[in-house]
C-alpha cells in the first residue's frame, strides 16, 4: 500500500470507530466498556486469535478476488457464487471419492479453484463477446449456483437433515491438529497458508508480470489497449478467471476448513463482504490481507461484546459498515490529506523565510 491509501484506510478506521463510540453512548452503552471487549473478544489469547484468522481467511481470498478485478477495470460482485461453486465442488468430491487423503486434498483444492475460475468465466466471456455488465451477469450466475446448491446437496449429498450435506471426514478437510493446538484449540486450519500464498502469487501476477501490465491496461485504458494490441477480449475473460479462482479458494476454504458441511438457503457473506475487504484494503493484495484481519477480530469480538455488556451484535456491524462508508470517501479523504500536507509545506515555507531574514540581518 502507498503512504496515502494506508493513511486513507486508517483515517476510515479512525472516524468508523469514533462514530461507533457516538452510537454506543447514544444508545445508552459504556463505549469503552464496549470496544475492550470487543477487541478482547477477538485478540484475548491465542485461541481467539486463532478464531480470528480462521475468520479472515475466506474474507482475504475474496477480497483479493473483488480487488484483482478492479485493478482489472472489472467489478467481480459474483464472489458469492463463485464461493459456491468451489464449495459444492470439494465437498462433492470429498463425500463421493474414496482416495488417500495426500491425493485427495490437493485433487479437491484444485477442482475447487477450478469450479470457482469456471463460474466466473460465464460473466467475463459474455462482457467481452456481448458487452454484457459483468455486475449483473455475475449477480445472476450467483442466484445460479443458490438454486443448484439446494437442489443438489439434498438429492445427493443430504447429510443428518434435509439442510446440510453429509459431514466431510476428516482426511477431507484443511483442518490441522498441529495448527489448531498451535493456537489454543482454535478452529485455525491449513486456508489460512493458500490464503497467503495467494496475496504472494496476486501481489506478483499485478507488479512482475507482462500479463499483470496488460490486464491493468486494458482496466485503466481498454481503447489505448487495443490499440496497443494487446487482447483486450481475451484479457477480461483471464482477468474474471483469475478472481473466480481466488473466490473459489475462499469457497475451499470456507467449506474445508472453516465448516465440514454445506449448508442448503444460505449465500455466504464472505462474498459480498469481500467488497468491503477490498474497499478498505484500496485493491492492494497487502492491504487486502491487513483488512480481511482486521474484519476477522471484529466479527469475533462482537459476540463477545454482546456477552459481556449486552452491546448487540448489530451495533458492531454498523460500525464495520461505517467504517466501510468512509474509505468508499477516498474523494473527501485526498482533499483533506491534501489540505494537512499544503498547511504543513506553508509552514515549512514560513519558517524558511525567517531563517533566512535572520541570516540576513546578522
Amino acid at each position: 500500500m502507498h503512504k496515502n491509501q494506508l493513511l486513507k484506510s486508517l483515517m476510515a478506521i479512525v472516524l468508523g470507530l469514533f462514530a461507533g463510540f457516538l452510537l454506543m453512548l447514544s444508545m445508552g452503552y459504556n463505549p469503552i466498556d464496549g470496544y475492550t471487549y470487543l477487541f478482547k473478544g477477538g485478540l484475548m489469547n491465542t485461541q481467539r486469535i486463532g478464531n480470528s484468522i480462521a475468520t479472515a481467511t475466506p474474507l482475504i481470498l475474496t477480497g483479493l478476488s473483488v480487488a484483482f478485478a478492479n485493478r482489472t477495470g472489472l467489478f467481480n460482485i459474483g464472489t458469492p457464487g463463485q464461493m459456491l461453486a468451489g464449495g459444492f465442488t470439494v465437498t462433492a468430491i470429498g463425500i463421493l471419492v474414496d482416495l488417500p487423503s495426500p491425493v485427495l486434498i490437493p485433487l479437491m483444492v484444485i477442482c475447487g479453484i477450478m469450479a470457482g475460475a469456471l463460474w466466473a468465466a460465464i460473466p467475463g466471456v459474455l462482457k467481452a463477446l456481448f458487452k454484457v455488465n459483468e455486475v449483473v451477469s455475475s449477480i445472476m450466475m450467483n442466484w445460479t449456483a443458490y438454486w443448484i446448491v439446494y437442489y443438489m446437496v439434498p438429492q445427493y449429498l443430504k447429510g443428518t437433515t434435509e439442510t446440510e450435506s453429509a459431514k466431510l471426514a476428516q482426511g477431507a478437510t484443511l483442518k490441522s491438529e498441529w495448527l489448531s493446538k498451535m493456537f489454543g484449540g482454535s478452529y485455525i486450519n491449513l486456508g489460512i497458508l493458500l490464503a497467503i500464498i495467494s496475496v504472494v502469487i496476486i501481489w506478483l501476477i499485478l507488479n512482475k508480470t507482462v500479463l499483470g501490465y496488460e490486464l491493468k491496461a486494458v482496466g485503466y485504458n481498454k481503447f489505448g489497449a487495443e490499440y496497443a494490441g494487446m487482447p483486450v477480449n481475451r484479457n477480461i475473460v483471464v482477468s474474471m478467471m483469475i478472481a473466480g479462482a481466488l473466490a473459489g479458494l475462499a469457497g475451499v476454504v470456507q467449506y474445508m476448513g472453516n465448516s465440514q458441511v454445506m449448508q442448503i438457503g444460505v449465500m455466504p457473506s464472505q462474498g459480498f463482504d469481500g467488497i468491503a475487504v477490498s474497499l478498505l484494503g484500496n485493491n492492494s493484495p497487502l492491504g487486502v490481507l491487513l483488512s480481511a484481519l482486521f474484519f476477522g477480530v471484529l466479527y469475533v469480538g462482537k459476540g463477545f461484546m454482546n456477552a459481556n455488556v449486552k452491546v448487540p451484535p448489530e451495533l458492531a456491524d454498523t460500525i464495520i459498515a461505517t467504517i466501510i462508508y468512509f474509505a468508499a470517501t477516498s474523494m473527501i479523504m485526498d482533499k483533506v490529506i491534501n489540505k494537512f500536507k499544503k498547511i504543513k509545506e506553508e509552514k515549512k515555507k514560513v519558517i524558511a523565510g525567517k531563517t533566512t531574514e535572520r541570516a540576513v540581518e546578522k
